[in-house]
Parts: structure tokens; sequence; C-alpha cells
């Protein structure tokens, strides 16, 4: 047998038959096409038989190590070790078969298969060489077909890299815009208006801004319910306590709503109103990054008014303490308020630091321009115009639940070191008002004409004793006999000494008041009808009601209709 087979493959050949080439030809034209490798191997192992003596047996794929033999195909058992141990290449045993043989596939990496062909007899040295000549056209092939493959995928996932860049830069493009309209509706200082504007722009859908309450604040887009519909409290609760819950926009009923809350307290809520449920990604990234938008402005503005209720707090303390002018002058202004001119300090007393605010309202509602803090327990106002003691006890009323409010006025500030001397009058005031039968009320220092005197004049005693050397007496009786002799006296002496008068607002008979002045001349010795013993009776009288806080106007007597002494 000749051996050239099994080491002179590679050998130059012997002369090869026209026919021969003529196959060669057609089998490369064949793999020359774009062909993947299942179809690249079938027609490897199809021109087989074109080469003489020998039919394809198997064409394998070196897979992990492991020789594999295509869909559809049987080998014998130990075929895949003969092939290992031969690296895919040389003679091979197999039974039934004369003759057998492993034609190498190979890239420039190694061996990545074979072809497996066997015939009756041993082939000719020009059939052994067509068939090595196959095996390198089929090796070439495959490793154009592999390239093309890899170059397709690398196509296919450049595309989708690509198709995915181009989705990520419309994202953020989008995203970048929401947030650019957004920041230039807060930085413009719209406010939650502009805000609220802005995000309807952005969506196309109308907008609001709610409090805490449920209280609208704010409306974009058409369709705003009038009366806007306000929720009950408890259910408002339960809808804020789901929204934190759920952290992010949720949808209830035809709204999309998210909380505003920019640290840990919620300052309201922003929603989308959205009845066709049209609100998808992009909506909702507008509204989430709105709500931060938001909670930023409303915190801000909190902040601010904080910042400017202690400032103004700070500068009334100090106005009222005795501050410089000039410094003065300089904080209102930065304040908005002009110091200059003419001013009165208002202090009104029966409100707590809750309600506050209440009175600023009023005097807003009054048109008053005003700095307020509080001093001594009191809301203090310092105001450029005088106001009306009725109206402003009746505005700061309308805007407070509580009762009695005693509101005091101070007389005119001609500059900034009049303040302490303007607080001490709106405080004695405040002092009379309180201590007078209606404690609710308001009372102007520059009004109180008489009462100033006793005020002024209580300090130091001197009212009291007044007030004991000319009524003494009369309280020592009262007092003893549980009577009413100088509630009597003085309701006698404010009616002008009528004695119908004094009896309606006595609430008792003629004969009892008559009786009763009767028992006054008794144990005073005084004659009522001397204009100067009535003007100073009256001045006692009236002293003592202002220092008395137990003496209402309409207290009906003690004793009434009685027309005997006791």
């Amino acid at each position: 047998m000749t051996q050239y087979a099994s080491s002179k493959v590679d050998d130059a050949p012997a002369p090869v038959s026209a026919s021969a080439l003529c196959a060669l030809g057609a089998m490369s034209a064949l793999l020359s096409g774009d062909h993947r490798e299942p179809d690249i191997l079938r027609i490897a192992a199809e021109s087989v038989s074109s080469a003489g003596c020998c039919d394809a047996l198997g064409c394998y794929r070196l897979v992990g190590g492991e020789y594999r033999l295509g869909t559809g195909q049987s080998a014998p058992p130990d075929l895949d070790a003969q092939l290992r141990a031969r690296n895919g290449a040389g003679r091979l045993r197999l039974p039934g078969r004369r003759w057998a043989w492993a034609l190498p596939l190979r890239d420039r990496s190694g061996v990545v298969g074979a072809i497996v062909v066997g015939a009756d007899r041993e082939p000719s040295q020009e059939e052994m060489f067509l068939l090595t000549v196959l095996a390198r056209l089929a090796s070439v092939a495959l490793a154009d077909g592999m390239r093309r493959e890899r170059a397709a995928a690398v196509a296919a996932d450049l595309t989708e890299v690509n198709e995915r860049l181009s989705a990520t830069v419309l994202w953020l493009r989008r995203r970048t815009h929401v947030q650019e309209v957004l920041s230039d509706a807060a930085a413009y200082g719209g406010g939650e208006q502009g805000i609220a504007d802005a995000l309807g722009q952005l969506t196309g859908l109308p907008v609001a801004v709610e409090d805490p309450f449920g209280n609208l604040r704010a409306w974009s887009g058409p369709g705003r319910p009038d009366p806007y519909p306000k929720a009950p409290p408890r259910q408002r609760e339960q809808l804020l306590r789901r929204l934190a819950a759920h952290n992010g926009p949720l949808r209830v009923r035809d709204r999309v709503i998210i909380l505003v809350k920019p640290r840990t307290e919620i300052l309201g809520t922003l929603a989308l109103i959205d009845p066709d449920d049209t609100a998808v990604d992009a909506e909702i990234f507008a509204l989430a990054y709105s709500s931060t938008m938001l909670g930023l402005e409303l915190a801000h503005q909190r902040n601010l008014a904080e910042i400017e209720l202690r400032l103004r707090r700070e500068l009334v303390d100090d106005l009222l303490s005795g501050a410089d002018g000039d410094s003065a002058f300089a904080r209102a202004e930065a304040l908005g308020y002009d110091l200059h001119g003419e001013h009165y300090v208002v202090l009104v007393h029966g409100v707590d630091s809750a309600s506050a605010e209440a009175v600023a309202r009023a005097a807003t509602a009054l048109e008053l321009p005003f700095l307020h803090g509080r001093r001594s327990g009191m809301v203090v106002l310092i105001t450029d115009r005088r106001p009306d003691p009725a109206a402003l006890h009746r505005t700061v009323r309308a805007h407070l639940d509580t009762a009695p409010v005693a509101i005091g006025i101070s007389g005119r500030c001609a500059r900034p070191a009049d303040f302490v001397r303007a607080f001490d009058d709106a405080r004695h005031a405040i002092d009379i008002r309180l201590r007078s039968p209606t404690p609710d009320g308001a009372t102007a220092y520059d009004e109180l004409g008489f009462y100033r005197l006793i005020d002024a004049a209580r300090t130091d005693g001197r009212v009291e004793r007044f007030i004991r050397e000319w009524l003494g007496l009369l309280l020592d009786y009262d007092r003893d006999r549980n009577a009413d002799l100088v509630y009597t006296l003085s309701q006698y002496l404010e009616c002008g000494g009528n004695y119908d008068d004094s009896a309606a607002a006595l609430h008792i008979h003629r004969s009892t008041l008559r009786y009763r002045l009767g028992r006054i001349r008794q144990l005073t010795g005084f004659d009522l009808r001397d204009v100067d013993t009535r003007f100073t009776l009256q001045a006692a009288t009236r002293a003592w009601r202002f220092l008395s806080s137990t003496a209402p106007p309409d207290r009906p007597s003690r004793a009434t209709d009685r027309t005997t002494p006791d």
C-alpha cells in the first residue's frame, strides 16, 4: 500500500485533471456566497463526492474541547476521542470503512472542526489533493461567515445601543426642558401660581395647588370649580397619610396627586387634573419635579415671612425701648415701612400669640400701614394713621373668636423717641378700659379726659384718699349693710339728677330712689342741690368706678322696689 496519504498530504500535488479543477472551481463558487455555517458545511459535505471515491461521513465543529456532529447526523461513539487525539486531522478507524480520514477545518486560532470522509479504497494522490483543497476552501468560507456573523452582531449591537442612546438623549432633553421651564418659573418670582402655570404648560392638563387643609392656593388651566370643593378634615388626613406612605405621585380618581413636602412638614399637595388618564412618564416626571420646586418655593416664602416677622418684632421692641432714631429709620425702611412723620401705638389685650396674625389682618383690612410685634403679653401695632377706635375694635373682633378684646390707642408720636411714652399711654388706655364697666372695646388715650387725671394721680394713693374723703361713710355703709348707696349716687349724678332716668338706669322705683338719696343725705350731710358738691361727688364716684372692677353698668339693685328702710 502506498503511504503518501498519511504523510505527504501537503506536498506538491501530482497533475490534476481538468474535471477535478472544474469541480474545485464550482465548489469555490458555491462557498464564496453569503452563507451561514450550516450551509457551508453542507456544501462542503456535498462536494466531497466530486473529489473521487470518497463520501462525507460527517462535519464536526470543535466546541468547548469536544467535536460535535451537526444536527441530524450520527457517528460512532469513539469518534470524538479519535478526533481529539489527532487534533482533528489524520487517519481514523471506522467500522465498515476500509479507509477513513479527518480533514481539518482551521482559522487563525487553529483547528475549529473537521470533515470526516471515508472510502472503500485508499484515494489517489490527486483525489487526496482535491479533498485537502476542499477542506481549506471550507475553512476560508467558515472564517468569512464567522466574520460576517460577528460584524452583523456588532452592527445589531451598535444599532441597539444607538437606539437606546437616542432614547436616553431624548429622555434627558425632555427632563432638561422640564427643569429649565420650572426653574425659570421659580426664578422669575411667579411663586406658586407661576409654578402651577409652568406645569400646566408642560403637561397640557389643569393643575391645582392646595394647602394641607385642602384649601385652593393656586389653579392653572380651564375648568376651575366654583366653589372649590373641600374634603372633610378626616378624609383629608387619610389622603395625606396615603400620599406619605406612597412617597410619590398617586392617582386618586380623576387626579394624580403628590405631596409638597420639602423636609418633614407637609406644606400642601400638587395635582394634575387628568380624568382621561392621559398622564404618562413625562407628565409624572414633570409633576414630581414641580412638587420639589414648589416645596422649595413655599419653604422659602415661609422662611422669609418668619425672618420678616422676627425683624419687625425686634424693631417694634427696640422702638418701644427707646431705639436710636437713625438706626430705626434705616431698619424700618429695609422692612418697607416709612417711620418718618407722626405715628401711633396700638395695644391689643386678650389676644394670644396664635391669634396675633388676625390682628395684622384686621389692620390690613382697614388699610393701615403698620409694624407689629408683641410686648408685655399684648399685640403691638405701630401705624402712621390714627385708627378709629370703634372701627378697629369691630374689625379685630370680626377676625377673632375670643372675647373680650381691649384695645388701647396712644397719642401722636412725632419722632421715634416718643414711642416709649406712647407705649405707656396706650397701656394706660388699656388699663382704664379693663377697669371700666365695658372692658370689651377700644379706648384712645387722648380721649380719656378726666380719667387720665385719675390714672396719673392713683400712683401715689391720692385718688384713693380723695375717694375715701368723700365717699368713705357710704362705702362703709354699703359694706356693712350689703347696700348700693355709692352706686345709686353715681348713677343719679351721671343722669344729671333726673329721677326718672336714674330710676330706669338702676331698675328701681322712683320711691326707692328717693329713699336712698334721703339716706345718703342723712349719712353724709351733703346737699345734692349744691353745684360744687355735686361736681366733687361725681368726680369721686367716677374715680371709684374707675378703680373698681365690680360695678357693671346694668346691675340691678340688691333691694329693688324697696320703699322703706331696712
